[in-house]
């Protein structure tokens, strides 16, 4: 990731209409899961700042080890507060076999080169018990690359199937799938594929503060997704894919 998002994200991951959606959505979703209730050790892969990690440490009671490859970003999640910090790979984990019960990885695949994120599958198994619990989120949908992709150095979009498809190879049983950020998407698809190119807009950063009006308003459909997701319900497509998946032996 751009070492440059790392302070626009520490900014606006509490009360950004997109972290603060997306943050519902993953534990409507979670609050439904038996296996989150009895992880004990649990591993964040490519954790950001750590706001993450701190905020599912105080949900769950999870014991999190908050793992980065950048430096800047294990310097945000001390600040947090988080105690457990590693800085490493994700395709070359720094960590014995079997050692947690889940593993959570938000919006990270996507910054791997193309056929580089099996690596990473296949350490998330490694890393994890049996039956334990993998909890994946990262960009959808290639034509969805904007200016933000380009600025946050993003390489690559998924599909679900591809998504599903290499987990399973990596040992996982996919559990749930979905696109979310749904109903936003043909705003998306708007602005991306025809907007921004039009006017030849520059790589630049989507996190950056909204009018609250604007910030209230965006929020609403992905709280709206969020109680549809809470009943087991999937969307067709989105920008975004979350996957939970167990592993298999």
């Amino acid at each position: 990731m751009n070492p440059e998002e790392f302070a626009n994200i520490a900014k606006a991951e509490e009360h950004f209409w997109w972290y603060r959606g997306q943050r519902k959505i993953l534990t409507e979703l979670l609050d439904r899961l038996p296996a989150v209730r009895s992880a004990r050790r649990v591993l964040e892969g490519g954790c950001g700042t750590g706001y993450m990690s701190r905020f599912l440490a105080e949900r769950y009671g999870w014991r999190m080890t908050a793992l980065d490859l950048s430096r800047i970003g294990l310097e945000h999640a001390k600040r947090q507060g988080v105690a457990s910090l590693v800085q490493g790979d994700i395709t070359q984990l720094p960590v014995r076999a079997g050692e947690y019960d889940a593993l959570v990885s938000l919006d990270v695949v996507a910054h791997l080169p193309e056929g580089v994120e099996g690596a990473a599958f296949h350490e998330f198994a490694r890393v994890l018990r049996h039956n334990g619990l993998l909890v994946l989120r990262t960009s959808a949908l290639e034509s969805l690359h904007s200016r933000h992709s380009q600025h946050a150095l993003e390489r690559q979009r998924f599909t679900r199937r591809r998504l599903a498809a290499a987990i399973e190879r990596a040992g996982f049983r996919v559990v749930f799938a979905s696109y979310v950020n749904s109903l936003l998407l043909p705003l998306a698809w708007f602005k991306f594929r025809i907007w921004e190119p039009m006017f030849s807009a520059a790589p630049a950063s989507g996190v950056l503060p909204v009018a609250p009006w604007l910030n209230r308003l965006l929020c609403w459909p992905l709280m709206m997704e969020a109680r549809w997701i809470r009943h087991g319900r999937s969307f067709p497509l989105g920008q975004t894919l979350l996957l939970v998946a167990e592993k298999k032996n």
